[in-house]
């Protein structure tokens, strides 16, 4: 809502600006779609960004909420050297900053009574932390079963304090971390530290807006890796789809950024078309589905594999019942292999026992023996390992 090119107006909902862009439908429409989606198990999550488009109502019915300049017009959004003149920020700091917060609560409360009760929140460390508090707490006293995700890419100090004002998810820095050595610090600082207490990272291995040149240049491998990984390393992941499954990796030239990013349009994609990693995405969630392991981030650790393109890692449960081991070669374009050693007292196995481990994605079994074990993949046939111990006998 307010976004320039977004589909959902925002308003006072007497006033009629809380409305569906007419490509798109009526809210009766809305309505519809949220109720099929939730016969199928899926819930519905809204893109929330406070602030206006320079025709939007509130412009002239409440000038008081926007920054102006001395000369009386309202301010426009910078980032220098970038002018964003088709955004304008609201002021939550203002003279009238209560009749504001308000109508910003209303916004999340209509949207709730439509049947939405996940809200992506676009940039929220560029608004006032105080504001957040208020709202997640004022909104969480009527719904508390209501999620607030943190769209937030800014420095740690920032995102934790969001985190401790009520967010329920964040996004991360892990986008731009794909080196063994990023991937080992990243999950240092988010996943295995007293920050995921209060912090949930979920990671999103592509966005509307961001391609990394990881994505740009490694081809389906690349997608199959950055799926894996953001889908095990965390509890909490995301794509942005459909151009994720379908290994989409046009960008503008010298940018990390969609070509076809449907900010500012709506297209229609052959969903079926060759190289689509659908089934494997799908054979991942199963995975995160059925093992209890994967549900978790406390749990997290890091494996010895001597070759610095592999990285190896494993989640468990705390009574050992489930264990699953990720071993995924982080070059997409070459075949790799290593020795893993996996401690046979992480595993809750006696020295010397035999197990037998099953590969999630394939179906094939492996018996091992010893702490340290040989490891191949390729990317051009898979470069994901995703394995499940299933030798429970042999347990201590």
């Amino acid at each position: 809502p307010g976004d320039p090119g977004s589909p959902w107006g925002i308003g006072s909902e007497e006033g009629g600006h809380k409305s569906i862009h007419p490509d798109l439908g009526t809210l009766e429409d809305f309505q519809h779609f949220v109720k099929q989606a939730q016969k199928h198990n899926l819930d519905i999550a809204l893109d929330i960004a406070l602030q206006c488009s320079p025709d939007h109502p509130y412009v002239t019915e409440h000038p008081e909420w926007f920054f102006h300049r001395p000369d009386g017009t309202i301010q426009y959004a910078e980032n220098p050297p970038k002018k964003y003149q088709d955004i304008y920020p609201l002021h939550f700091s203002c003279e009238h900053w209560q009749s504001l917060w308000e109508e910003m609560k209303d916004i999340f409360l209509f949207w709730i009574k439509n049947g939405v009760k996940i809200f992506r929140v676009d940039n929220p460390h560029t608004k006032p932390y105080r504001f957040w508090a208020w709202l997640i707490r004022e909104i969480k006293k009527q719904h508390p079963d209501t999620l607030f995700l943190s769209e937030s890419f800014t420095r740690p100090p920032k995102l934790t304090y969001l985190a401790k004002c009520g967010f329920s998810q964040s996004y991360t820095y892990f986008t731009w971390k794909n080196t063994k050595d990023e991937l080992l610090e990243f999950s240092k600082e988010w996943i295995q530290s007293h920050v995921s207490e209060f912090l949930r990272p979920n990671l999103f291995a592509n966005t509307p807006d961001i391609l990394h040149e990881y994505l740009q240049k490694g081809g389906r491998p690349a997608f199959m890796v950055r799926l894996a990984l953001a889908a095990t390393l965390s509890s909490a992941y995301g794509i942005y789809g459909p151009v994720f499954e379908l290994c989409e990796n046009k960008a503008f030239p010298g940018k990390e950024e969609n070509m076809d990013s449907e900010k500012y349009q709506i297209r229609h994609w052959d969903h079926n078309r060759p190289g689509h990693i659908r089934d494997f995405i799908k054979c991942i969630n199963q995975a995160r589905q059925d093992n209890p392991a994967l549900h978790a981030n406390d749990n997290l650790q890091f494996f010895d594999i001597d070759n610095d393109q592999m990285i190896a890692y494993g989640k468990m449960t705390s009574d050992k019942s489930n264990i699953v081991l990720m071993m995924i070669n982080l070059d997409y374009k070459n075949v790799h292999t290593g020795w893993v050693k996996i401690p046979y007292a992480a595993l809750g196995l006696e020295e010397g026992s035999e197990y037998v481990i099953q590969d999630l994605i394939d179906g094939t079994t492996y018996t091992w023996q010893n702490e340290s074990n040989f490891i191949r993949l390729d990317p051009k046939e898979c470069p994901v390992h995703v394995f499940k111990a299933i030798g429970k006998e042999h347990r201590a």
